[in-house]
C-alpha cells in the first residue's frame, strides 16, 4: 500500500486543464466538495451538451486572469459553512499536487471573500493525502504561474 503524503491546511495546486501552474488552495477535510472561484460564469451549448466559460484569477487580488473553458458535469444543491444553500455548477479536472496528478470534481462559485481562490475538499484529498493543521506551505513553491494547457 502506498504511503499517504501529509500536507499543511494550505498548499499550492496547479490545474493544467486551464494553464494554471500556481493557485493557492485551503486543504479542508470538513468540506465535502471542492470549490473554485471564477468570475464572469456563463453557459454555452457545444456539440449538445453544456459547457461552462469562465475566468479564474491567479491570486486573491490578481488582476491576472485566466479564460477558461471546461464541460458540464452537474449542477446541484451545495450547503456552505454557514448553512446556506446554493445551486452550483460543477466541472471535473485535473489537479498537480505534491507530485500527484489526479481527477477532481468541483464546483464553481464567488469566493472572493475568502482567503483562498481554490478549496480542496475531503473528497479529493481522501486516500491520496491527510492534512496536518500544525502545517502551511509544506510543499516547494513553483517558479511560474502559467503552463502551456495540454
Amino acid at each position: 500500500m502506498a504511503e499517504v503524503i501529509t500536507l499543511g491546511w494550505r498548499e499550492r495546486l496547479a490545474l493544467p486543464q486551464f494553464g494554471i501552474a500556481m493557485l493557492k488552495a485551503k486543504l479542508d477535510t470538513g468540506a465535502r466538495s471542492s470549490s473554485l472561484h471564477v468570475d464572469e460564469l456563463e453557459t454555452f451549448v457545444r456539440d449538445g451538451d453544456t459547457w461552462l466559460r469562465f475566468m479564474v484569477g491567479l491570486g486573491r487580488r490578481s488582476v491576472r486572469h485566466v479564460q477558461c473553458e471546461a464541460q458540464a458535469r452537474d449542477r446541484r444543491v451545495v450547503v456552505d459553512t454557514g448553512g446556506g444553500r446554493s445551486e452550483r455548477w460543477f466541472i471535473r479536472t485535473e489537479v498537480m499536487l505534491a507530485g500527484e496528478r489526479f481527477v477532481v470534481d468541483m464546483n464553481l462559485t464567488d469566493r472572493r471573500h475568502m482567503l483562498f481562490p481554490m478549496l480542496l475538499g475531503r473528497t479529493a484529498l481522501t486516500g491520496r493525502f491527510s492534512v496536518d493543521p500544525a502545517l502551511s506551505y509544506t510543499l516547494p513553491r513553483p517558479a511560474h504561474t502559467m503552463v502551456d494547457k495540454p
